[in-house]
């Protein structure tokens, strides 16, 4: 969901703020050091993770039924594992049914393949509106759906962390494992997007 920049920052991220400001200024933190590992987390380690698995599922047949049936094991077989990634689900689009994921109680999220959670996904706008409205919620992100196109919620728990297989997009038949993961985004693989056009 876009951010609303206008939103008072909320008690628990005024907490963290304050503890950061505090343990820069006494030396304990490097603030550039702090700034490459969330960069690290938000955009590389996790999501780069994903893309590859999206990726190897859309040119490997075999994977992708082993995903979809336990992607747990399947994501696993790949290194990717660990806190926040030990029951995991994988749910396949479709030209006639979009997933999208949310967890309307927390922010439970697969950190071991997207990393750290957008801040939009721990939003309570999106939390609670992804439910009700998931149609408008994804039109904010630019995804337009027909009216025949089904929309499904997966809400992840502590139990059970969930990721969009996205639709590998058309004129990429040819495209090696490497090529298909730049096409890969986290928002494509929390659902809120497809999976990037080639061209």
């Amino acid at each position: 969901m876009p951010h609303d920049h206008t939103d008072p920052p909320g008690d628990i991220e005024l907490r963290v703020k304050a503890l950061e400001s505090l343990l820069v200024e006494k030396g304990l933190v490097d603030p550039d050091a702090l700034d490459a590992l969330i960069d690290t987390y938000e955009h590389k380690v996790g999501p780069r993770n994903g893309a590859k698995l999206v990726a190897r599922a859309w040119n490997d047949p075999d994977f992708k039924t082993w995903l979809l049936k336990d992607a747990t094991e399947a994501i696993a077989s790949l290194g990717y594992k660990g806190l926040q990634g030990e029951h995991m689900m994988v749910t396949e689009n479709t030209p006639e049914v979009r997933n999208v994921v949310v967890c309307t109680l927390c922010s439970c999220y697969p950190w071991p393949i997207l990393g750290l959670p957008p801040v939009w996904y721990k939003a309570a706008p999106y939390r609670s509106r992804v439910v009700a409205d998931p149609r408008s919620v994804l039109r904010e992100f630019g995804t337009e759906l027909a009216d025949d196109v089904e929309v499904r919620v997966w809400d992840s728990t502590s139990e059970m962390r969930y990721i969009v297989l996205p639709m590998r997009p058309a004129g990429t038949d040819d495209w090696s494992t490497e090529k298909l993961e730049t096409l890969v985004t986290r928002n494509s693989m929390i659902g809120v997007e497809p999976a990037q056009d080639p061209g």
